[in-house]
């Protein structure tokens, strides 16, 4: 069976700053027509840093559509065109001050293809070094670092509800046998 869709009508309802919002209508297999809802999103990265003492940076900080402190890796939007690697990077000294010597990617997941068009970019961050702390002016955020087999933990208890930061922990244990 042919499961492909074919966009039939857009229709953009919502333009704003990070998102575009449309209204589609598609053509399903069988001929008839459905209206899909889909949020533009230019993607992000996220960034799993591993310190020499197996340790790993992680961030806390308020989420407005859960109205709660979130424990999650640092992460961040790319800009429309923008290199993830380089975002990466960006993101990793701009939230907790650290540069990575070596920088691991470790592959993609889509955040909620139902909807959605975020792809999320994974990256191992190891050797690292200090460097200059300078989160976006908008962005408030607390950096600790803990165990990695706590973190990891976490994860596996549920304790840890942030997708990305789910996958990461589980890939890098997978990847490096952790």
């Amino acid at each position: 069976m042919d499961l492909i869709e074919k966009t039939v009508e857009q229709q953009v309802l919502f333009q704003g700053s990070i998102i575009r919002v449309r209204k589609d209508t598609a053509r399903l297999p069988n001929g008839r027509l459905a209206g899909r809802e889909v949020v533009e999103h230019p993607g992000g990265v996220a960034i799993l840093a591993l310190h020499d003492d197996a340790t790993v940076s992680v961030v806390r900080q308020f989420r407005y559509p859960f109205q709660a402190v979130i424990t999650e890796l640092p992460a961040g939007k790319l800009e429309y065109g923008e290199e993830p690697r380089l975002a990466a990077l960006r993101e990793l000294e701009e939230e907790v001050g650290i540069r990575a010597g070596k920088l691991t990617y470790l592959g993609c997941l889509y955040a909620s293809p139902g909807f959605c068009t975020e792809v999320l970019h994974m990256y191992l961050a190891q050797q690292l070094q200090p460097g200059r702390l300078h989160p976006d002016e908008d962005e408030f955020l607390e950096s600790e670092r803990v165990p990695f087999q706590t973190l990891a933990g976490q994860v596996m208890s549920g304790e840890i509800k942030d997708a990305k930061t789910v996958a990461l922990v589980l890939k890098t244990k997978a990847v490096l046998g952790l």
